[in-house]
């Protein structure tokens, strides 16, 4: 399941998507149309912008876009910079591996190569 964090910034990339190209959207008006709570959205904002996905305009017309073509940023980056793991199993996660408690060995696991393979097709 999807965090809330992962939801929300997914919604504000939706909105800041079919915007690309045009002016930055305000944080309050993306706050209102996607039912996100305007604090939560900001530090959401401000970590997608520290990432290097979002630029920010202050004052007058001030807002946020995107930086790059919304086609060059993966649901998989997004999940990784909102909620950490991709992977469904902990074993196969390349950036937060941990070794299954059940599990004698990885080499051996049929559990494990389905999820791997699910894993090197979604990434």
């Amino acid at each position: 399941m999807l965090s809330k964090k992962t939801r929300y910034a997914l919604k504000a990339l939706v909105v800041l998507g079919k915007n690309f190209g045009g002016v930055p959207i305000q944080i309050s008006k993306i706050a209102s149309e996607e039912h996100i709570p305007k604090k939560f959205l900001e530090q959401i904002l401000l970590d997608l912008r520290n990432a290097g996905l979002l630029y920010s305009k202050k004052g007058s017309g001030g807002g946020y876009g995107l930086v790059k073509d919304p086609a060059e940023i993966s649901v998989v980056q997004i999940l990784r910079l909102t909620g950490g793991p991709v992977a469904l199993l902990p074993c196969v996660s390349l950036n937060f591996y941990q070794k299954c408690d059940e599990c004698d060995n990885e080499e051996t696991c049929g559990v494990r190569d389905v999820f791997v393979d699910v894993r090197d097709a979604t990434v």
